[in-house]
Order: C-alpha cells, then sequence, then structure tokens
C-alpha cells in the first residue's frame, strides 16, 4: 500500500520512527482501567489487568493483576503477581505473588509462593509441580456456520407457487 510514494514492501519492513520493535522480549498486553472483558484472555508474553476480565487468563510468561484490577476466572500462567482480586483458580508454573490488599477466591497451585500481610486467601494451596492434569482442558473452537452454496436453495417453498390461495 504506497499511498505516500513508498513502496509496500520498505513500509512492511521498516519500524516506525521512534519506536523500538520487540525481539525475543516478552509482549506485554494491558486491560486497562475502566475497561471490562467479557471471554477469555491469551498471550504468549506478560498480560496486566488494571480494569476487570470476566473470563479465564492465559499468559505464558505473567499475569499481573494490578490493585483494582479483578479477574472472574481461572488465572494459568508461568507467574503470577496479582494486587486485585481473583475469582478463580491460580496456576502458575514458577511462582505467585500475593500483595497486600490484595484478594483470592480460589485455589493456588504453584512451585513458590510469597503472601504479603494483608492478603485474603480463601482456597487451598497447593505447593509443587503444577501437573498438566490441573491444566484446563483449552475450550474447542465454535463450530462456524456453513454459507450454501452458489445455486443451492437457501430456503425451500412450503406452498408451490402455481398452487391458488382460495378464500
Amino acid at each position: 500500500m504506497a499511498i505516500f510514494g513508498g513502496s509496500e514492501k520498505s513500509q512492511a519492513t521498516a519500524p516506525a520512527a521512534g519506536r523500538a520493535t520487540p525481539t525475543g522480549a516478552a509482549a506485554l498486553s494491558i486491560i486497562g482501567v475502566g475497561m471490562t472483558v467479557y471471554g477469555d484472555v491469551e498471550t504468549g508474553g506478560v498480560v496486566k489487568i488494571e480494569g476487570v476480565v470476566n473470563g479465564h487468563v492465559t499468559a505464558t510468561q505473567q499475569v499481573l493483576v494490578a490493585k483494582g484490577g479483578e479477574i472472574d476466572g481461572d488465572v494459568d500462567t508461568k507467574e503470577a503477581v496479582l494486587g486485585g482480586s481473583v475469582h478463580g483458580a491460580v496456576r502458575a508454573q514458577e511462582r505467585v505473588e500475593v500483595q497486600a490488599g490484595a484478594v483470592v477466591h480460589g485455589d493456588i497451585t504453584t512451585k513458590r509462593i510469597s503472601v504479603a500481610e494483608g492478603a485474603v486467601l480463601n482456597g487451598a494451596i497447593k505447593m509443587g509441580e503444577v501437573s498438566e492434569a490441573a491444566r484446563p482442558i483449552p475450550p474447542r473452537p465454535l463450530a462456524q456456520p456453513t454459507l450454501p452454496r452458489p445455486g443451492e436453495a437457501i430456503a425451500r417453498v412450503a406452498v408451490s407457487p402455481r398452487a391458488s390461495v382460495t378464500q
């Protein structure tokens, strides 16, 4: 798309001025204050929750729940830092940090855990390896509706168009 005289290839490969391109660094996704997400959140890097997520949160690197952030669903990650509230199970492969003022209503499974004074935990804490059996089975994708082929009748007529209607 060479709108301003440059070639399409040069525009697609050149980074924006003043912007660094990620090179192996974990990508950061943010659910900001005042934002509500209805559904599951999944990322290959780090996700920071400052708003509300009504669904499961999965991040390969880290899940950060800021003070005031809320998750109503399970958390699956390598490392979880919880400062807000979580209503669901927390499964972290390496560690979980529950900060002062955080509220967790659900089981926590991790190798290491740190709980600050003033945090609220309501659930079981399981220490050790996070087994594959403890991980949730990812939801199957929904079946996509198929559209009729061109020339294929979309609906069938219940009454022949030649039939006369008598009253």
